[in-house]
Formats: structure tokens, sequence, C-alpha cells
């Protein structure tokens, strides 16, 4: 999949361009805002990773601009600003997702996944499997080798929500702003408590864990072997 990079500083682009093409991506660069807006509207892309402030021509026009040609390649803004009133607008203008600086590779690795996967529409999901471990969203029910795992409702939708990113490093941010809906740091151990107690129900009774902490970067659903 190929992607757009617009960004006009060189150490962030390179650090970007690096991840990605290690990724498997394709991906070009445009350093200022009218290169970008003409590669944009000229050239087909999987996803849009965008500066909000560029030279010429700032990231938030060009989204704009794209969105007024009836394009709906998915949009990533990266920016400095990290204010919630800087994401609404960002989000107004035509992004589909934000992502403040600075930030960890495997979070805008995992961000461009969600959104490749969202674009490609179809049902909802409703039955998630990791390995041994099934998750039914509509029954509520959650199983590991055929026996039934409780879970109070905050710890099922922090199952969920890492079963959706299976295999990837889910952040302490990714998983404040979308299980416990928060857009800030409260400096709290609510993370660490509740996934403690998860790992007490879908590992420490099985021979084997599937939860596993990625140290200095988040967590991790995967199975071992």
């Amino acid at each position: 999949m190929r992607v757009l990079v617009i960004e006009d500083d060189l150490t962030a682009a390179g650090f970007v361009t690096k991840g990605l093409q290690e990724a498997g991506y394709v991906v070009d660069h445009a350093e200022d805002g009218q290169k970008g807006l003409d590669l944009a509207l000229s050239e087909p892309y999987g996803v849009m990773v965008v500066d909000r402030m560029l030279p010429g021509l700032n990231g938030m026009a060009i989204v704009q601009q794209v969105r007024e040609q009836d394009i709906g390649t998915p949009v990533l803004f990266l920016s400095a600003l990290g204010d919630v009133e800087d994401r609404v607008d960002g989000l107004k203008a035509g992004g589909d997702d934000y992502l403040v600086k600075p930030f960890a590779m495997a979070e805008l690795l995992a961000r461009i996944e969600a959104l490749t996967r969202r674009g490609k529409g179809g049902g909802e999901v409703t039955h998630l499997s990791v390995g041994d471990l099934e998750l039914d969203i509509l029954a509520r029910k959650v199983m590991r080798q055929g026996q039934r795992v409780y879970l109070h409702p905050r710890e099922f939708r922090l199952l969920e929500y890492l079963m959706r990113h299976a295999g990837q490093v889910v952040t302490r941010t990714m998983l404040l702003e979308n299980v416990w809906e928060y857009h800030f740091d409260p400096q709290t151990n609510v993370i660490d408590v509740h996934i403690s107690r998860l790992r007490q129900k879908i590992d420490k009774p099985f021979d084997s864990a599937i939860l596993q902490t990625v140290r200095g970067a988040g967590y991790k659903l995967e199975p071992t072997d």
C-alpha cells in the first residue's frame, strides 16, 4: 500500500518514512504543502500522513481541498498542537485521526492499520478470536480453551480493544483514549490495575500467556508458542 507523508521536518519525515517502509509500505514524501497537495490530487494513496504546520499551504488546507475533490483517502494528522480544540479542528477539516508529537512508531503504525481496516467497510464484526481466546460481542461472552471467562464491563471493553488490535503494540495513550475516553493522562495506575486483573482471568488459569507487556511501549495480545 502507498502512503503519502507530508512533513517539512526532515528528521521527523525520515523517522516516519523509515518506519513505514520497514513495515512494508511504499512511501512518497512531500516536504511542503503545495507539493503534498499536488501528489494527493494526482496519485492514489491508501493513507495520507499530514503535518498540520507546513510551509506554503498548511495541512488543514490540504485536507480540505482534497475532500472538496471527493477524494476519501484516510488522513492521519500529525501535530505538536495537542489541545482538544486542535484535535477537533483537524477532524472537522476532514481528518480521520489525529496523533500528537512526539509519538511512538508503533502507535503510528497501529493507527494507520486501523484506518485502512475502517476504509474496507463490510459488516460489523461481532466475534473476535486470538489463538484459543474467543470474544462474542453481542452475547458479552469470553471463552478460552472452552472455559468461560467472566469479566467486568470495563475489563470486557479493554479486552475487546486489545483483540481488535491483536498482534499490534497498543500504547497507554491508545487505551486511555479508546477504552476510558480520556484525551489526557490522568496520572493514575488505572491501566496497570485493569491489565493485571485481565491477566489474572485470561492468562493465569491457563498454560500459556497471551497478554504481553512490551517494555517502554505498551501491551500486545498475541499467542505465545
